[in-house]
């Protein structure tokens, strides 16, 4: 019985995902791997610089997504319903 969370956690890790399948770009399968370099390398070449366009979409995206997040900030449950739920359930006569 003690074996039975770890049989079962197993069991979903050879679980498929055509979803992610489905997603895959043409010719990724196929693709040569990456070229590795040195971390020195990438961390001497010149700094990023955003381009106006990347930039205002990269801006544009924050701001919806902190528009988001204060909507998903507000009560879960409204007044009438926290209400019925504080008064408990009734059992008959």
């Amino acid at each position: 019985m003690r074996f039975l969370p770890a049989l079962l956690l197993c069991l979903s890790a050879c679980a498929e995902f055509p979803e992610l399948d489905a997603t895959a770009t043409p010719g990724v399968a196929t693709a040569a791997y990456p070229q590795l370099l040195p971390l020195e390398t990438l961390l001497d070449g010149p700094a990023p610089r955003a381009t106006p366009d990347l930039r205002a979409g990269v801006e544009g995206r924050a701001a919806s997504l902190r528009a988001r997040a204060a909507r998903l900030r507000g009560p879960v449950i409204d007044a009438a319903t926290a209400a019925r739920i504080e008064r408990g359930v009734r059992r008959p006569g």
